[in-house]
């Protein structure tokens, strides 16, 4: 959600062509196993709640071109989260300005009012950003509306006395995310507010008072905070902790925007961090706006826009921009006597899978070619392995052009890493062609490792998700090759390749 008069002036000029072909899902690079909109501009995820069976994906959308633009919110809806359908937009704009990032509750207990017929509404809180107070140089700009539904998300009303949080006059007051405090009896809303976030509560949806601010001294602050999300979690120790997620654009790990957080405790009032340095949900540079679904119960679903804002709107796609990450499954594990969130994904993930090829050890010395050995072929997969004992070792994927993307382990650095400098088309960003890290948390001698591949993205899970790299790709021609080198020698076993079935018919 910057330089949005570009970016929209750039769009109209340039998507005339793109919105002219009719979308297929089969374009070139046209994620395979990741929801993508059926054509145009996509960002932030948005309103994600889970209602009677029935997963409810809204996210920052612009129908008009494939750059960002007036927001709108789209939506779509599925029973596993992985396969899903498009429905029609759920807001438009209108005159409070555009439909930025936020979430949205089952009001179990009709707390707002909202409900008929003794059931519970959906209720969508976001930000209004009002184009016209900023063009006139205007901070007051972004503030909080409701909208609702009466029948599970297929229409949505506007609150007729929106807002229901104004601004106190800072240029970055947005992306609301809102749940139930059950012991206070009150609703509470995380708010990114410039550069930290803000928290208020309600007893009604409507009615809001502030209660507290955090992340002022704490933690990433190269750039704007953004898209907040709170919830409590059991640690792998049996202890009760709370997580709080902050999006922030730029200062990521590997330039850009990405995803922090923080693990601490939260009264209803306050939130106070245990852990006070820098960590990342995902330290690659394609996973933003990442926030987990409502109404899951213990259960805790992560899904991030897959894309960095120093390039979303010039990547080399036609008809759609951007795409999702894979739903991960967030846990809190102690690690030498601290808490981090690991990320894996979802187990329904696995109804994607076709005939497996397993491989119950694999000694490498030097260089080995995977391609046949696994019979690999599809170009969207799983591949899994672990290893006892990690060394130096890289996985490459490529194609009969030339173009490389590779994948591995740095002994020296101690650094997990992603490696695009050869991917292919890259002239659109200065900054993309690059080799990104992530230092590894774990100490112990093992590991193991889950790559997903799509067509023009790759996600690594390392040492049980304590580890999480993204990073997307556009090879001229599909990467048809997949090798492993290790010139010290590298033992892995467990090796499963599993080809992946495309969640569009």
């Amino acid at each position: 959600m910057i330089n949005k008069i570009k970016y929209l002036m750039i769009g109209l000029l340039t998507s005339t062509a793109a919105m002219a072909q009719k979308p297929t899902y089969k374009e070139q690079y046209r994620p395979q196993i990741h929801f993508s909109p059926p054509a145009h501009w996509m960002n932030d995820p948005n309103g994600m709640v889970f209602y009677k069976g029935t997963y409810h994906l809204f996210y920052q959308y612009y129908p008009k071109a494939t750059v960002w633009g007036p927001m709108h919110w789209g939506h779509a809806t599925s029973v596993d989260m992985i396969h899903w359908k498009n429905k029609p937009v759920a807001l438009y704009p209108d005159s409070l300005g555009y439909i930025f990032s936020g979430s949205a509750v089952v009001d179990f207990n009709n707390t707002s009012g909202l409900g008929k017929n003794g059931r519970p509404p959906l209720v969508a809180i976001f930000t209004h950003h009002d184009p016209v107070k900023e063009k006139a140089g205007r901070k007051d700009t972004q503030t909080e509306s409701l909208a609702y539904s009466n029948d599970e998300g297929k229409t949505w009303h506007k609150y007729e006395h929106n807002p229901v949080l104004k601004n106190p006059g800072i240029t970055d007051f947005r992306d609301p995310n809102v749940s139930w405090y059950a012991p206070g009896k009150k609703w509470i809303m995380t708010l990114a507010t410039k550069d930290r976030i803000t928290f208020y509560s309600s007893p009604n949806l409507k009615v809001w008072k502030k209660e507290s601010e955090f992340g002022e001294h704490e933690g990433a602050h190269g750039g704007v905070w953004e898209c907040p999300d709170l919830f409590p979690v059991t640690a792998s120790d049996g202890k009760k902790l709370w997580v709080l997620i902050v999006n922030i654009n730029p200062g990521g790990p590997n330039s850009g925007s990405a995803t922090q957080y923080f693990v601490g405790n939260f009264d209803g009032s306050t939130f106070k961090a245990i852990n006070t340095d820098t960590r990342w949900i995902d330290s690659g540079t394609d996973e933003y706006a990442g926030v987990t679904w409502h109404n899951t119960g213990n259960r805790h679903v992560f899904l991030g826009w897959m894309s960095n804002w120093e390039y979303a709107t010039t990547v080399p796609t036609q008809v759609w921009r951007s795409a999702n990450t894979v739903p991960r499954e967030l846990k809190l594990v102690n690690i030498d006597h601290d808490y981090y969130v690991t990320a894996e994904p979802v187990k329904e993930l696995n109804s994607l899978k076709t005939t497996s090829v397993d491989l119950k050890t694999l000694n490498v010395k030097g260089g080995k070619d995977l391609t046949k050995l696994l019979k690999r072929s599809d170009n969207q997969y799983e591949l899994k392995f672990s290893s006892k004992q990690l060394k130096n070792f890289s996985l490459t994927l490529s194609n009969k052009s030339g173009e490389q993307l590779v994948i591995g382990f740095d002994a020296a650095e101690n650094n997990w890493y992603i490696d695009r400098t050869r991917a292919g088309v890259s002239d659109f960003n200065k900054n993309f062609a690059k080799r990104m890290t992530a230092k590894r948390i774990t100490a112990g001698p093992g590991t193991d490792v889950t790559l997903i591949v799509d067509a023009a993205s790759v996600e690594l899970f390392a040492d049980k998700g304590a580890t999480v790299m993204t990073a997307i790709f556009f090879p001229k021609k599909p990467y048809t090759d997949l090798a492993i080198n290790s010139k010290d020698g590298f033992e892995i076993s467990g090796v499963t390749y599993s080809p992946l079935k495309s969640i569009w018919p």
